[in-house]
């Protein structure tokens, strides 16, 4: 009996010196003034060099992943209490699909990121291979709301605790249902997305008493225009809607850093319900996320942020992480490094309207195809290609995906529903071949169409025609659900060797004829 009480003494003393300490934890961490700057980025897509800002006179460079870890450490060099957050998206990209996304995981590891959020586009090569790209690197990489299909298996951490400098913040990350909606879905047939808000509420309620300050990272909203010159066209910046949705039934949140649509929040946007302060970049590098907070008593009782341009010529290149760049594209040379042709104008890409760049893939895929019309996703085109000596690793950064090619048999009325999807630039806008459709953006959304033609002749609806496009897009990818129970022939080998055979075949490579694409007012 004596032992007994002993033992259980020891165990009632334990458990008092853990409330003690929890009770000490959540005092330490609610008192005083304390200072943190929160630097962020999202949607990185392995712009690992340096990308023309060729809507800027002279156009100048902009990003580079080396520079920006030099801007990074000056920053941290000044301001000691400072983090640095990832809000996903950082795969995609030639480097990245030869490494398996692994080259990104380790210059995150070079740059020393705090914790990263994970994006849809981290499931680029599978939910299995994210895994081990997850466990190669020392940071919390979070997604709160994906678990196992069918069980209540978390499949990553879903929040962290960090500590510096006597000030603690909690991490939670999140991931939308659009994302999850645009993911290799075969690839990650093992897992299902939560609704994140009652799962961030409840992980709020617990970390608050504990830290000073809740940090969001967030990739959800909707999907984002792929255009690096997205800063300098409102028109096609994304909202922030859902972002504010979610501070506004998620309390307690202090600093949301937001990923997915590439909106650029160039000052925080403070949620006016419970006054979460919501950020984000234009994605690719390009702007370093900034924002300076002053907390008290477990609330933020100042703050001032804005995006930094990240001035490719103004900060040598931190040679740890260009080493490392450098090491992979050497190491993967003979995937990547192959001359194609040579392109006599830049092939540029644009989300709304018709670009060079899709009208030039979908003529490879109409021709590849012996088809009627080409069909090309605006969101599967990922990089601008440049003038001048195209290899093959200049084709994967423009199509990074694994699709094939799919032949199908479609009516005019069909085509004319995936033509009105298009105009609707929910996803952005179907880039053609083979045909010439007016439109009116004026009118309601599915009553765009105003005229079209495939080949020199009025659509007819009963009409069948040969279609190609990419085998994301054939079954019913990015809302195209005309798509989808369709009959097609998919191609054995990737959609992306058929824009290399063409360039290798015709050596150079001048614009496409435009014009297919034509806005109109009724």
């Amino acid at each position: 009996m004596k032992k007994f009480l002993m033992k259980n003494r020891k165990s009632l003393k334990l458990q008092l010196f853990s409330v003690l300490w929890l009770v000490s934890i959540s005092a330490n961490a609610q008192t005083g003034t304390k200072e943190v700057t929160i630097l962020y980025t999202n949607d990185f897509h392995s712009a690992f060099d340096p990308i023309p800002a060729y809507w800027l006179k002279g156009s100048p460079e902009l990003g580079g992943a080396a520079q920006l870890t030099t801007m990074i450490n000056q920053i941290r060099a000044r301001e000691k209490n400072s983090f640095l957050f990832d809000a996903g998206d950082m795969f995609t990209g030639m480097l990245s699909n030869v490494s398996q996304g692994e080259i990104l995981m380790e210059m995150m590891m070079s740059m020393k990121y705090d914790a990263m959020g994970i994006g849809n586009h981290e499931f680029d090569y599978g939910s299995k291979n994210f895994i081990k790209q997850m466990n190669r690197v020392p940071f919390p990489v979070l997604g709160a709301n994906i678990f196992y299909k069918g069980t209540h298996i978390a499949y990553s951490r879903p929040y962290t605790i960090l500590e510096k400098n006597g000030l603690r913040l909690g991490v939670i990350g999140i991931i939308g249902l659009d994302a999850f909606s645009v993911l290799w879905q075969e690839g990650s047939a093992d897992l299902e997305f939560r609704d994140p808000i009652p799962i961030a509420k409840k992980m709020v309620e617990e970390l608050k008493p504990q830290v000073d300050l809740i940090v969001v990272l967030a990739h959800q909203g909707k999907t984002g225009p792929q255009q690096t010159d997205a800063e300098a066209r409102p028109e096609v910046q994304r909202d922030f809607d859902e972002d504010i949705r979610f501070c506004r039934e998620v309390p307690g949140i202090d600093l949301y850093v937001g990923g997915h649509a590439h909106r650029g929040i160039e000052v925080p946007y403070k949620e006016p319900t419970n006054g979460a302060l919501i950020v984000q970049t234009y994605g690719y590098g390009t702007r370093l996320g900034y924002i300076k907070l002053q907390v008290k008593d477990g609330k933020v009782i100042s703050s001032k942020g804005e995006l930094l341009k990240v001035w490719t010529a103004k900060y040598q290149p931190d040679p740890g992480v260009l080493s490392k760049i450098n090491a992979y594209k050497k190491k993967s040379a003979p995937e990547i490094g192959q001359p194609l042709g040579v392109l006599l104008t830049r092939l540029v890409r644009d989300y709304q309207r018709e670009s060079s760049l899709g009208c030039f893939i979908a003529d490879i895929i109409r021709e590849a195809g012996k088809a009627d019309i080409g069909f090309e996703n605006a969101g599967g085109i990922r990089a601008d290609i440049p003038a001048g000596t195209v290899t093959n690793g200049n084709v994967l950064d423009a199509v990074p995906f694994f699709n094939t090619l799919s032949v199908l048999q479609m009516n005019g009325k069909q085509i004319k529903e995936v033509l009105e999807q298009g105009f609707s630039l929910e996803r952005g806008m179907m880039q053609v071949s083979g045909l010439t459709a007016w439109y009116d953006m004026s009118q309601p959304i599915g009553q765009r169409l105003v005229k079209l033609n495939i080949g020199k002749e009025p659509a007819v609806d009963e009409k069948m025609y040969t279609v190609a496009t990419n085998s994301f897009v054939a079954d019913g990818g990015d809302l195209y659900a005309t798509f989808h129970d369709l009959k097609k022939t998919n191609s054995e080998k990737p959609f992306s060797s058929f824009v290399m055979d063409y360039i290798r075949n015709k050596k150079q490579i001048t614009a496409p004829v435009m014009g297919r694409l034509v806005p109109v007012k009724k």
